[in-house]
C-alpha cells in the first residue's frame, strides 16, 4: 500500500548545476585552471573540455524557462571567478557581471531563488601561476572577488554559498590529482584546504558587510558516511578515522574552530601552517550548511592501506559512476550533523546519480533507476525531518547532463537530457517524477 509522504510547508525545491560544467562561452572568459587541465593529455575522457558544454551562457533564458516549468522554486549555480575576473584581480569583465545579473533577473521573473556558489572548482589560471590555493594571497584575493559579487549581485541575491566542496579541491585536486591543477602532494593539499576555510570565512565576513542584512551565507561541504565493515574494534577505529578525513577535516574547523585532533596527529609533519587568527576566522556563525551526499563508504582495517584502512564495494545497486546506491546513508548523515554539530539548518545541495541514458524510439528518456533514485533519497530526507533534522532544502544534482569533470561528456547526472550535438534539451521520466514532487510538496512511496 503507498503511502504519501509530505515536507513542511515553505520547503525549498531545487536543482543544482556548476559554472565549468554547463556554460561555455570560452571566448568571453578568461582561462581557468580546468581549461589547463583539459589540455593535459591522459587526464580528461577523449580530451573533452568546457568548451562549449551545455552552451548555457548564449541558452541561459530557455534553461531557466524549462526550470520554470518543471515548477522548482530555488536554484544553484556558481559564478565563474574568471568570467567576471579575467586575471582573478584587477580589470573587472562587465559583460561577465552582466550574465549573472541578467540571470539572477530571469530567475527572480520567474519565481525561483538563486542560491549563489561563489567557488566551484574554476580557478581563474593566471592565480593558479602564482600559487593558486596553495599560496596565501589567494585567501585576500577571493575576498575581493565574492566582495565584487557581494557589491553586484547583493540587492537581488540573498542565499550565498562560499565554497563547494573544498575536500574535493584539496584532496582530489592536490593529492590524488584527478582533478584540475593535478597534483599529488598531501602537504600541498592540506595547505590547500586550509586556505579555503581561511577564504570561507572573510568571504563570509564580506558578504555579511556587502551583501545586505538579510543576507543568508553557507558552506557546502560533500560527505562520505562512514559505517565499519564489521563491529571488530579494529574496523570500528578505521571507520572512525575515514570519517576524520572525509568528513570531520573540514567540518570540525568551520563548525567548532580546531581541526580533528586524530587527524591532526596522523598528518604529523605535513599538517598546514596556520597563521594567528585562522581558526577564528573559518568558524565564524554560518546561516545555514550545504550537505552534498552521493554515497556511503564501508571501510575495514588495513594496516597497509591509507591512514590504515581500505573501503570495500558492498553487494547492492550502483550507478554508472560505480557508486552504491545507499539513501539510508542520507538520513543517517543529516541526523549525524544535527546531533554533532548543533541546529544549523540544512539544505541537501547536491544529490543525484549517472545511468546510461538514451533517447528512445519515442524521442524520449526513460530513466526508471533515476526516478526511484530520487523517490528513494527524498524518502530518507523526509525520515531525517521526521527525527529532527533541521532540513530545509533539496537541490537536485543536475537540472541537466553537463562535463562531468575528468569523466568528460562521458556521464549523463541530468534530470533533462542534453544532445551535445544540437544543444537540444529533452527533460527524462525523472524530470517529471520531480516536477511531479515539487507541484505536491509531497512523494508517494
Amino acid at each position: 500500500m503507498s503511502q504519501v509522504l509530505r515536507f513542511p510547508d515553505g520547503f525549498v525545491w531545487g536543482t543544482a548545476t556548476a559554472s565549468f560544467q554547463i556554460e561555455g562561452g570560452r571566448p568571453e572568459r578568461g582561462d581557468c585552471i580546468w581549461d589547463d587541465f583539459c589540455r593535459w593529455p591522459g587526464k580528461v575522457f577523449e580530451g573533452d573540455t568546457g568548451d562549449v558544454a551545455d552552451d548555457h551562457y548564449h541558452r541561459f533564458r530557455e534553461d531557466v524557462a524549462l526550470m520554470a516549468e518543471l515548477g522548482q522554486n530555488a536554484y544553484r549555480f556558481s559564478v565563474s571567478w574568471p568570467r567576471v575576473l579575467p586575471d582573478g584581480a584587477g580589470e573587472v569583465n562587465e559583460k561577465g557581471i552582466d550574465f549573472y545579473s541578467q540571470l539572477v533577473d530571469e530567475l527572480l521573473a520567474k519565481g525561483i531563488d538563486p542560491y549563489v556558489t561563489l567557488y566551484h572548482w574554476d580557478l581563474p589560471s593566471a592565480l593558479q601561476r602564482l600559487g593558486g590555493w596553495a599560496a596565501r594571497d589567494i585567501i585576500y584575493r577571493f575576498q575581493d572577488y565574492v566582495a565584487l559579487m557581494a557589491d553586484r549581485l547583493g540587492d537581488r541575491v540573498k542565499n550565498w554559498i562560499t565554497h563547494n566542496e573544498p575536500w574535493v579541491v584539496a584532496f582530489v585536486g592536490n593529492l590524488q590529482g584527478r582533478h584540475a591543477p593535478g597534483w599529488e602532494d598531501l602537504g600541498l593539499a592540506l595547505q590547500v584546504g586550509h586556505h579555503t576555510v581561511v577564504s570561507h570565512g572573510l568571504a563570509v565576513q564580506a558578504l555579511r558587510a556587502r551583501a545586505g542584512a538579510d543576507a543568508r551565507v553557507g558552506i557546502t561541504l560533500n560527505f562520505s558516511p562512514a559505517y565499519p565493515a564489521s563491529d571488530s574494534p579494529e574496523d570500528v577505529a578505521a571507520a572512525r578515522m575515514h570519517d576524520g578525513f572525509a568528513n570531520r577535516w573540514f567540518l570540525d574547523p568551520v563548525f567548532k574552530g580546531h581541526y580533528p585532533q586524530d587527524l591532526w596527529d596522523a598528518f604529523g609533519y605535513q599538517v598546514p601552517r596556520v597563521a594567528p587568527g585562522d581558526m577564528e576566522l573559518g568558524s565564524q556563525p554560518i546561516d545555514f550548511l550545504g550537505v552534498n551526499y552521493y554515497t556511503r563508504a564501508v571501510v575495514q582495517h588495513d594496516e597497509s592501506g591509507w591512514l590504515g584502512y581500505r573501503t570495500l564495494r558492498p553487494e547492492g545497486e550502483y550507478t554508472a559512476m560505480d557508486w552504491e546506491v545507499f539513501p539510508q546513508g542520507l538520513t543517517d548523515l543529516l541526523l549525524r550533523l544535527t546531533r554533532d554539530y548543533g541546529a544549523t539548518p540544512l539544505y541537501v545541495t547536491e544529490n543525484g546519480c549517472a545511468y546510461e541514458d538514451v533517447v528512445s524510439d519515442d524521442g524520449q528518456v526513460h530513466d526508471p533507476q533515476r526516478v526511484e533514485y530520487l523517490r528513494q533519497h527524498l524518502a530518507a530526507c523526509h525520515a531525517a525531518i521526521a527525527q529532527g533534522a533541521p532540513l530545509r532544502g533539496y537541490f537536485e544534482w543536475s537540472l541537466m547532463d553537463n562535463f562531468e569533470w575528468a569523466l568528460g561528456y562521458s556521464r549523463r547526472f541530468g534530470i533533462v537530457y542534453v544532445d551535445y550535438a544540437t544543444q537540444q534539451r529533452i527533460p527524462k521520466d525523472s524530470a517529471r517524477f520531480y516536477a511531479s514532487a515539487m507541484s505536491r510538496n509531497a512523494i508517494e512511496v
